[in-house]
């Protein structure tokens, strides 16, 4: 059934609710149930109904993983404050050593980091947020501006640096639009150098950490961190992101941060190399992420009862209160997969796709699936999703313009990524900020004119090249 104008005005009408109201869980509830209205031809209490129960359907295996890991990783990251271990940490790396001196180097430190784990942009962002942020918080880094490391280098570098699980997913995006299955791997990796939005992405990110200048909403952020120490927006913070200081009977130990996050990095590996057959670029990201957060879990629940920090109640009972930190975070990513489903439903993305095929012509083919890719993305808040509509429909009019396919599957991948980058709604906004400490809008907010203008300069350079080629 084509629900045509009508399959827009859930996603719009979310964004536009979170954008106005700064409440993204209302504007996702209100999304959803916006959603199950135009699917039950508006009839009341069938589509009430039928978004109640959506929500429930939306908890499919990898879904209820994801959640589980960003529990258990708040569990994780409460005991490692409480029992002295971010304290240890920024003691030994920022102040008795000085191994990071200063913000940039904790910039860099981030963005190294966020490099290094590339198998999975959801993993990226709970790792690099989580590791990242003693150190950014001890020299005065505003959340939003971790975020905006931490997320630039999830997603984006795993999709330029595809040797992992995205390897096998966007090459099957590339056969489903009529790229042979031999030659599709080459022509995806011929498709990276041509990922404009991406490749500029990572070298800002790399840019301002080096040079310390920002500009915008960013700029206020590290003026506010630099002459107040507010590390948020006092109108924006919640409680839930507030820092927790270790007891003041608790001794700093780098160790109850090194260790069990050192065991979380080994674990993400060894799982990835035994799910993936000896292949890390094979393995399973949803489930080596997991594993990995169960036996940091484990590693550190053990280590503060051995060390005498708490007895076994009182640390179980630590372990609940780092979980029901991010449950506001759970609850919001249960919304956004919802959404995502409702979305999927309504067939956004092959309507705002047809709005669109009008006005192509070879030369502009590039620069049109681009700026399709960016709207769905940002509307629908999955850059998988926009792959595989933008795939089907771009490739096989990029074969008979006589368009070059590199060109435009370089398009439809950045373009894609764009939302899952900047959308409130897509699931490694919402992880970059369980992790970062950092408010949701506030991320958006700050992030939003770098994003745009790198959207706006990778649009103009699709429409060179599609002249050009």
């Amino acid at each position: 059934m084509q629900f045509g104008f009508w399959s827009l005005v859930p996603p719009l009408l979310t964004i536009a609710l979170a954008l106005l109201t700064k409440n993204v869980f209302v504007s996702l509830l209100i999304g959803i149930l916006t959603g199950s209205f135009v699917l039950n031809a508006f009839s009341p209490l069938v589509s009430i109904n039928a978004g109640i129960y959506s929500i429930a359907e939306s908890m499919t295996t990898g879904n209820t993983l994801i959640i589980a890991s960003c529990l258990i990783i708040g569990a994780v990251i409460h005991l490692m404050e409480v029992s002295g271990g971010i304290d240890g940490f920024v003691n030994v790396v920022v102040k008795k050593r000085g191994i990071i001196k200063s913000k940039r180097g904790a910039n860099l430190f981030t963005w190294g980091l966020g490099l290094a784990v590339f198998t999975s942009g959801s993993l990226s962002c709970m790792v690099t947020g989580a590791v990242s942020r003693p150190v950014n918080d001890a020299l005065k880094v505003p959340h939003e501006k971790s975020a905006f490391l931490v997320h630039t280098t999830s997603t984006p570098w795993c999709v330029l640096f595809p040797f992992s699980g995205w390897l096998a997913s966007m090459a099957g995006y590339l056969v489903s639009g009529g790229v042979s299955e031999e030659t599709s791997v080459a022509v995806l990796f011929q498709s990276l150098g041509f990922n404009f939005y991406c490749i500029l992405a990572i070298v800002l990110t790399l840019v301002i950490s080096l040079l310390q200048k920002d500009v915008g909403p960013m700029a206020k952020a590290e003026k506010r961190a630099a002459e107040l120490g507010q590390l948020d927006d006092p109108a924006h913070k919640k409680e839930e992101t507030e820092e927790i200081k270790a007891y003041s009977n608790v001794k700093p130990r780098a160790c109850n941060l090194l260790v069990p996050i050192g065991v979380l990095i080994v674990v993400v590996f060894g799982a990835l190399l035994i799910t993936g057959g000896g292949n890390i670029t094979k393995g399973a990201g949803t489930q080596a992420l997991i594993w990995a957060v169960v036996s940091a879990l484990l590693t550190i629940l053990v280590m503060v009862v051995a060390q005498k920090v708490f007895t076994l109640d009182e640390a179980i009972s630590e372990m609940f209160k780092g979980m029901g930190k991010m449950l506001p975070i759970a609850f919001i990513l249960l919304f956004g997969f919802t959404m995502g489903s409702v979305v999927k439903a309504l067939d956004t993305g092959s309507y705002l796709s047809s709005l669109f095929q009008r006005f192509l012509s070879p030369a502009m083919l590039p620069a049109l699936t681009f700026l399709i890719a960016v709207l769905i993305s940002f509307a629908t808040g999955t850059s998988m999703g926009t792959m595989a509509i933008m795939a089907v429909i771009a490739l096989p009019m990029a074969m008979n313009m006589g368009t070059s396919i590199p060109l435009v599957a370089g398009a439809m991948f950045g373009g894609s990524i764009f939302g899952d980058h900047c959308s409130p709604i897509s699931d490694t906004t919402i992880m970059t900020c369980s992790t970062t400490g950092c408010d949701i809008i506030d991320h958006v907010k700050t992030q939003a004119p770098y994003c745009v203008a790198l959207a706006a300069v990778s649009f103009v350079l699709y429409i060179v090249f599609g002249f050009a080629m």
